[in-house]
């Protein structure tokens, strides 16, 4: 079915967040063209400022091709985030989101379109594991399994119903996108998963099989934090209203790196002889490094600085907002004890006061520069 609409009008927007896949992008348009012909679509390339040039191929095609469009976006990363843009930034009554890698058969993109549009259902979903589907071509085993895990458990968590809940290639009304996005927690990689599960009401779902190709150039994004991204997105679902997922990670973050403290501590107060001072400040440096490593990994994966003079500056960033939170930890338990609050209690209000500011000027300053 051609997605062209009256007299030609823009029907369909195949939003492509995209992170390094410059040159995975023409051949892919050409092939959504030859998928839904001349007229009814636009493609919009949503980059994370890529270093390969992603951003400036997609200027290329727009130049010769008005139904390229591209977000260039600078200090913001994910893609969950880059789909919310998408959603945002187009004129089109549907919108689809897929991968630029050509794993994803544009081919689908039609009969996804016709089940939303005729209002058989209210989200079209390309599954890697519906009867008839295949990740043969795909020749990642481990991979495979690591999605059935996770798709289990999050048709676990969220009350999901389908066979791939955590695929990246759906298409939905743009206006049922909008009203979900003031919900949507935009962290990880996951928007479908996100958009199910902030819905109210259950949403109609057709799945549709897919044969999940190989990657056709680059290399893939899914690092070593997948999995952390993930539990990230499922608490962000259930407790984030509470406390801010980035918070909590944050948070997290700094309760392990007191065993890393205390672990330095002894090591050099039992190893190696030293006297307690300088023990406890060898021991803080650490614990401060460490935090300031797993933050970065985990807490402020979409904001992760990468070029090693930027982490030498982000480091002594971070060392230096802690130490000021340190000292306001100390002088505000000490105040507290002194007026009679139970040392427990104080320390315990110390830290937090000094763990909120760590983070905010964390936020800003150290990940918020880069």
């Amino acid at each position: 079915m051609n997605p062209t609409g009256p007299q030609g009008s823009l029907q369909l927007a195949i939003i492509l967040p995209t992170l390094n896949e410059r040159d995975n992008l023409a051949p892919l348009v050409e092939r959504i063209d030859r998928a839904l012909g001349e007229t009814g679509w636009e493609v919009l390339v949503v980059d994370d400022n890529s270093s390969d040039g992603t951003a400036e191929e997609a200027r290329r095609l727009a130049r010769a091709d008005h139904r390229v469009r591209v977000i260039q976006r600078i200090g913001r990363r994910g893609l969950s985030s880059a789909a919310i843009e998408g959603f945002c930034a187009t004129a089109a009554p549907y919108c689809a989101v897929m991968d630029a890698d050509h794993q994803h058969d544009p081919k689908l993109l039609a009969p996804m379109l016709e089940a939303v549009r005729s209002g058989r259902a209210q989200v079209a979903v390309a599954s890697r594991f519906a009867k008839g589907a295949s990740t043969e071509d795909w020749g990642r085993p481990d991979r495979v399994q690591l999605s059935n895990v996770a798709n289990a458990l999050a048709r676990k968590l969220t009350g999901v119903k389908l066979t791939d809940p955590m695929s990246g290639y759906f298409l939905l009304p743009t206006e049922a996108a909008l009203k979900l996005v003031p919900g949507l927690s935009g962290i990880g990689f996951k928007i479908l998963l996100d958009l199910l599960a902030t819905s109210e009401e259950p949403l109609v779902v057709e799945e549709f099989p897919l044969d999940f190709a190989a990657r056709r150039s680059g290399e893939s994004k899914l690092d070593r934090a997948i999995a952390l991204d993930f539990l990230a997105g499922l608490y962000d679902k259930t407790f984030g209203k509470f406390i801010p997922t980035r918070f909590a990670l944050f948070g997290t973050v700094g309760a392990l790196g007191v065993l890393v403290h205390m672990a330095i501590l002894y090591l050099f107060l039992l190893l190696a002889g030293a006297n307690f001072a300088w023990s406890q400040a060898i021991a803080t440096l650490g614990a401060m490094t460490f935090n300031f490593w797993l933050n970065n990994f985990l807490t402020y994966r979409d904001r992760r600085i990468r070029k090693a003079g930027e982490l030498l500056r982000g480091w002594a960033s971070f060392v230096a907002a802690c130490s000021v939170g340190a000292v306001a930890n100390v002088a505000i338990a000490t105040m507290l004890f002194q007026r009679g609050v139970h040392e427990v209690l104080a320390a315990l209000i110390g830290i937090a006061i000094a763990s909120v500011w760590n983070y905010a000027l964390s936020s800003r300053f150290v990940w918020g520069r880069f």
